[in-house]
């Protein structure tokens, strides 16, 4: 069993690999909010908020292509339209949610270890409202960074909503989907029966 320290800390000398380590546990953390979750479960909106986790993990997939795109110079960063759509699972299985998200993090990685250098520069796109107008790129560190903040960020909104729905909290999940044995510390997570 490794714990999620292990996790994180893959013993890299390697910053990039480090860091993407980082942000595939922060994956991890949300695709695990949905484990266990029926269909009505993952896109409900029990917590104060709009969120849903697989609302939670459409975004992260849109996140993740989105400044993939932008790292490839493909295009120029969703509008708010497109943003607040991706917040919005319709009728797709939490299954394709997840797979589609899986992919997603698979196209953002190779993205990243494509590029020469973390220092690589990434031009900031013209015209969206929350991107800054003062600069004209960033490195593909700050890319890579906001990328973790922004699934930690997200992915601590579906723990809220998650512990909401039936009290699972992501330390129960994740040894659940892994199997732990359960100890004086961790209980795995099981549905009720």
């Amino acid at each position: 069993m490794l714990s999620p320290m292990t996790k994180r800390d893959r013993n890299s000398t390697d910053e990039r690999e480090a860091l993407l380590g980082f942000l595939e546990f922060q994956r991890e953390g949300l695709r695990n909010a949905a484990y266990g979750l029926t269909e009505e479960q993952g896109r409900g909106a029990p917590s104060a908020s709009a969120l849903s986790v697989a609302g939670l993990i459409k975004h992260a997939a849109a996140v993740e292509r989105n400044w993939a795109g932008i790292i490839r110079q493909e295009h120029q960063g969703a509008d708010f339209a497109t943003h607040a759509a991706s917040f919005q699972p319709g009728e797709i299985p939490i299954a394709e949610l997840l797979a589609d998200y899986e992919q997603a993090a698979k196209e953002t990685d190779e993205t990243i270890l494509a590029a020469e250098s973390l220092n690589d520069l990434v031009p900031v796109p013209q015209g969206v409202p929350w991107f800054p107008k003062d600069i004209e790129a960033w490195t593909m560190r700050w890319v890579l960074v906001h990328l973790i903040e922004e699934t930690a960020r997200h992915t601590g909104h579906a723990d809220i909503v998650r512990e909401t729905v039936d009290g699972a909290q992501s330390i129960e999940l994740l040894a659940a989907v892994e199997n732990w044995p359960e100890n004086e510390f961790v209980k795995p997570w099981r549905p009720e029966q």
